[in-house]
């Protein structure tokens, strides 16, 4: 309860910034920790992934009537790869995660610390949802979706099979 009681302000935060941002450009200022984390997400898998990743941008650029925050282009961005490089940013939702745990441990109380920690956490928390651009790349892996649930089907439907995979030591 403590971690949750220690993100209220950044989760409050994050909703200002979001709403201030539609309105007001310099608040879009205020998302670029969280873009940079959200980009860098991208490449990294992108890299662990094979994707190939070839450039990356935080620079915000009109789009429309909004703003891209930053974009990571892929070479190889094929059906194998697609959802776990486009996906990666959720992810980040855990560096909010382990900052309050590691704030939150044994007595504490908020320190001006913990209010610059404010200003970096919540743009995290904006940016771990994939934008419509990622969900789109995501939808190349349309047959990862189909094999991982014909698998959970198998898994549930023949409880036998589970035995049957698991493997033990010959005893000695």
């Amino acid at each position: 309860m403590d971690k949750l009681f220690y993100l209220t302000p950044s989760l409050c935060l994050a909703v200002a910034i979001w709403v201030l941002s539609r309105r007001y450009v310099v608040f879009t200022l205020l998302q670029l920790p969280g873009t940079l984390c959200h980009e860098l997400a991208h490449f990294l898998t992108g890299l662990l992934t094979l994707a190939r990743p070839v450039s990356m941008s935080i620079v915000p650029r009109r789009e429309g009537k909004g703003y891209r925050l930053g974009e990571v282009q892929l070479a190889n961005a094929s059906w194998y790869n697609s959802a776990l490089t486009a996906l990666a940013p959720m992810l980040l939702v855990l560096i909010p995660w382990w900052i309050a745990v590691l704030r939150t441990r044994g007595a504490w109380h908020f320190t001006p610390l913990d209010a610059g920690l404010a200003f970096l956490i919540a743009p995290q928390f904006l940016a771990c949802w994939p934008s419509a651009a990622d969900w789109k790349l995501a939808m190349r892996s349309w047959p990862l979706a189909i094999i991982a649930g014909a698998g959970w089907y198998v898994w549930m439907t023949y409880p036998g099979l589970h035995s049957w995979l698991s493997w033990h030591w010959p005893a000695a």
